[in-house]
């Protein structure tokens, strides 16, 4: 975001420079005007005095040639010359126009550009060319309220509104009008998406960095629920998640809940989730997950050195040792769990034997102790068989059951995201870090 710059400006004038330059012709009839009265031009020429100092032969020569400094002074002294005709005033103004292009003088171009523009002698082709040359230059300068009105103008006066409309949006961003930004930002989001189309993964970057910016959490989280969805990155999913977390109304009894997404959603986690997981995850009594979780860390370099080394081999063989258990003992708990009163103790075995690989079976038992019913949290029930299903492999029906999942406290979040998930795009997008905010 904060590289994003206009193309260069000598690209889009060097086509409105001295190659569209009035073609110059002089009234070499006129008459003498009386003593002390400047000759009169017709309308379109320009006088023979001016006509020598701008003569387009000569004037190439010197641009050619880079002597800049005798084409400037061509042009002061014709600006010199008294009673200047607009048309004569044009000329010159079209000449600084296509000296200062190519010599980066903003300073010049600018007012050159505007007298240009309201001379009424350009055709609307040249018009729209030179609104938006004029427009750059106030963008590239940071004179965000001059850019927007200039790119306006250049809608307004071609109908085309799409070619500049990002440029708009940004200049409100960097003009710190982040109640704009958003609202011409989330107009484009809805439309796209209504449409069927993608949204820019700058535009999400933007989106992102005004919730930011304007200390908004919830437009935050717009952009990066839409940046998991259409240009994932660990980055952007460990951000997304993360956030979440932070929510008003959040509960904390989803912190496993979030990690395993997270665990599915990138590709190497930090060693401190990674050792967290593992951590809950014996304390709920999964210690077949927190083995493989631990294992995945070991096998990615990612557990085992460093200061926590030894904290990391102490948790490993405690997952170890309660997973060879478990495997031992886990089948008869299903007894007992059937006879229990209400679901509960169904839904935690069968997610035990999810953990084991055992899909079908674990599955199964989820879906039993929801039908049983009495349980006292039904959509986190309704969420871990979804997300059961994902990890089976089963994605139609897991996006079928995560789409029941409502309520607060984080369980329609994650039902949600395991959605996006789901459908992530076969190939991701190379993506950047999590949008920083821009400058």
């Amino acid at each position: 975001m904060s590289n994003f710059r206009l193309a260069r400006i000598s690209l889009l004038l060097a086509a409105i420079g001295l190659n569209v330059l009035p073609a110059l012709s002089h009234a070499q009839d006129a008459k003498p005007a009386a003593a002390g009265t400047p000759a009169a031009a017709p309308a379109d020429t320009v006088r023979p005095e001016i006509f020598k100092l701008l003569d387009p032969t000569a004037v190439k020569a010197s641009m050619d040639a880079k002597n800049y400094a005798d084409v400037q002074s061509r042009i002061d002294q014709a600006a010199a010359i008294p009673a200047l005709t607009p048309y004569e005033t044009f000329v010159i103004n079209r000449l600084r126009v296509a000296l200062a292009s190519t010599t980066n003088n903003a300073a010049m171009a600018m007012p050159a550009l505007e007298a240009v523009i309201e001379s009424g002698k350009l055709d609307k082709k040249s018009m729209g060319d030179f609104i938006q040359a004029l427009a750059n230059y106030h963008y590239n300068a940071k004179d965000y309220a001059n850019a927007i009105k200039w790119f306006t103008r250049y809608q307004t006066e071609t109908g085309d509104v799409a070619t500049v409309r990002p440029y708009i949006i940004r200049a409100y961003y960097f003009n710190n009008d982040f109640a704009r930004a958003k609202q011409e930002l989330m107009a484009d989001l809805t439309a796209k998406q209504q449409a069927g189309q993608a949204p820019t993964l700058e535009e999400l970057q933007l989106l992102a960095n005004t919730g930011s910016k304007s200390k908004d959490p919830a437009t935050y989280l717009i952009a990066m629920e839409n940046l998991v969805r259409y240009y994932p990155s660990d980055d952007y999913w460990t951000d997304l998640l993360g956030r979440t977390q932070g929510k008003a109304g959040y509960s904390d009894r989803f912190a496993l809940d979030v990690l395993r997404l997270q665990y599915k959603a990138v590709g190497t986690m930090s060693p401190e989730d990674y050792s967290d997981m593992a951590e809950i995850a014996l304390t709920d009594a999964f210690p077949t997950e927190a083995k493989k979780v631990l294992d995945d860390g070991y096998a990615k370099g990612v557990l085992g050195k460093g200061a926590n080394a030894a904290k990391h081999k102490k948790l490993r063989d405690q997952a170890n040792k309660a997973a060879a258990d478990d495997a031992k003992t886990i089948a008869t708990g299903e007894a007992s769990a059937n006879k229990s009163k209400d679901g509960t103790g169904l839904v935690n075995l069968g997610y035990a034997y999810v953990t084991m690989d055992q899909f079908d079976k674990g599955i199964d038992l989820i879906q039993k102790g929801i039908a049983k019913g009495g349980l006292k949290r039904p959509e986190d029930a309704k969420l871990r068989l979804g997300y059961s299903l994902a990890m089976a492999g089963k994605k139609d029906e897991a996006i079928k059951v995560l789409e029941t999942v409502k309520g607060g406290e984080g369980v329609g979040d994650l039902a949600r995201y395991w959605i996006l998930w789901l459908n992530r795009p076969a190939t991701a997008a190379a993506a950047p870090a999590a949008a920083p905010a821009a400058q």
